[in-house]
């Protein structure tokens, strides 16, 4: 294993398959959790599903214990106005919430994560756009890498795509990163950038996106328990994650089941998995 300037870590492809191990776990779970959405469901019944299905996997949820004070819980569950790493609990899920779970697993000593939004029931046609700008931000950040680009061509795309579908807020606060050996490495991801900036994007670097997207205005607070971010105006938020790398042949999306082949066969870009 390598390590480049400012601690990036480099895979080998031995590596990076280990870390698919790990992705294609995650990505079961929000799979089977999105099934699970639905109204009267409590959202500490969610987690209790998603850290059974880590575990009968033969895998260790990456949340459970992580950063100060440690994290209580398998996903992050966070509702509505809650942006990220709301912590799992009695509150009860109701017709017309969005709800984003961010999902992180452990195999071998390699991470993967990744997270989704999910409608309970019928939700407002304002919060299905919202839903779907922010998951197609992450694809379009996702298919602007390149071998020899930067992480600003992903910010760039993922702002561009955003500001040009209405009059939405992009989180700043908080970005993507890289993963590998730890679930949070160097380099940053953010979901505003310049092109051409950054950090040069490189065969066995892997990089978790996730574009964090508002209603409204993109100020956040922290709540007293030191983990739920909010917005600060109340309005509803939208999360989507995907862990990725690149290969010789293209982008390979190791939490995405199919490896990413469909949407990235969509936005014309070619499929780099094995």
């Amino acid at each position: 294993m390598l390590f480049r300037d400012r601690g990036v870590e480099i895979k080998t492809p031995d590596q990076i398959d280990a870390m698919r191990a790990a992705g294609l776990v995650v990505g079961g779970t929000l799979e089977l959790l999105r099934d699970r959405v639905r109204a009267g469901t409590t959202t500490a019944e969610l987690d209790e599903v998603a850290e059974d299905a880590i575990r009968s996997a033969g895998a260790t949820p990456s949340f459970l214990g992580y950063g100060h004070p440690p994290f209580p819980a398998t996903i992050c569950v966070s509702v509505n106005d809650e942006v990220v790493h709301g912590i799992p609990g009695g509150r009860v899920l109701a017709e017309g919430d969005i709800v984003s779970i961010d999902c992180g697993a452990i195999v071998d000593g390699w991470h993967g994560d990744a997270a989704l939004t999910v409608a309970v029931g019928e939700v407002s046609p304002a919060a299905r756009e919202l839903m779907r700008v922010t998951e197609e931000s992450l694809w379009r950040g996702i298919a602007a890498a390149r071998l020899g680009g930067h992480v600003g061509d992903i910010s760039h795309a993922v702002e561009s795509f955003v500001r040009a579908s209405g009059d939405f807020g992009i989180v700043e606060d908080y970005t993507g990163h890289g993963i590998g050996t730890a679930m949070h490495q160097p380099p940053n991801v953010p979901n505003v950038g310049r092109p051409g900036k950054g950090v040069r994007l490189v065969e066995g670097l892997a990089l978790a996106v996730e574009p964090m997207v508002v209603a409204g205005q993109p100020w956040t607070r922290l709540d007293d328990d030191e983990w739920t971010v909010r917005t600060d105006d109340g309005a509803p938020a939208a999360h989507y994650e995907h862990t990725f790398t690149l290969t010789p042949r293209g982008a390979w999306v190791l939490t995405a089941l199919d490896g990413g082949e469909a949407r990235l066969a969509e936005l014309g870009v070619p499929f780099g998995g094995r």
